[in-house]
């Protein structure tokens, strides 16, 4: 039996870790507005968010966003991943001054990237199940000097991710080394979700078909 998976998110790091595991998910982008969408929940507890808080509610709001348009006879995974450095969450930066000024802030330091997993069960013969975890990866950078963040930054990567580096792509070299699941930093664990998917029945094999 193979079960069909729907991946509530626009992430082509998420995608292309999937594929790499065998497994072809259906893509299905959310509208929800994540800077909205903090603000109600932290109005809610009268205070701020952690930072893994927040990953796993903009992984929520994404799969429940998409869980909702669609009909269809399979299992919905959202994803969001956050950078806690300093006390702060970073998620995407705005434009390239604030790239900047954060790689300035990291380099040679260390943060952790939250990534947030919710999964909903919208089988036909479901368990009705829908549940978050959350993953977390230490990321020790390298320090670099202001002209290699300078031409990092002008790559137009860092404006496009979480915590403005990726592990996979051109910022590879900037990470020294990390304390976790490596897919975790891509952006989603797949540990993780085959745990997830085992809460629901499922075996990794059967997703993969």
């Amino acid at each position: 039996m193979t079960v069909a998976l729907i991946l509530a998110s626009a992430s082509p790091a998420r995608l292309t870790t999937l594929r790499s595991a065998g497994v072809e998910p259906e893509v299905m982008v959310s509208d929800v507005d994540e800077p909205a969408a903090i603000a109600r929940a932290e109005e809610g507890i009268g205070g701020t968010l952690a930072s893994d808080e927040v990953a796993l509610l903009l992984a929520r709001s994404k799969c429940e966003d998409v869980a909702a348009a669609t009909d269809a006879d399979a299992l919905v995974l959202g994803c969001d991943s956050v950078l806690e450095f300093g006390g702060e969450t970073f998620g995407k930066p705005a434009d390239a001054a604030e790239a900047t000024t954060r790689w300035q802030r990291m380099r040679g330091r260390s943060g952790t990237l939250h990534t947030g997993h919710w999964l909903i069960d919208a089988r036909e013969e479901s368990t009705g199940a829908t549940f978050g975890v959350v993953a977390s990866t230490v990321v020790h950078f390298a320090d670099l000097s202001d002209a290699e963040i300078a031409a990092y930054v002008a790559t137009g990567e860092p404006l496009r991710v979480a915590g403005a580096f990726t592990i996979d792509g051109l910022g590879g070299p900037y990470v020294r080394r990390i304390e976790g699941d490596h897919h975790n930093v891509v952006g989603l664990s797949l540990p993780v979700l085959r745990d997830m998917f085992g809460e629901v029945g499922v075996t990794f094999d059967q997703v993969r078909g």
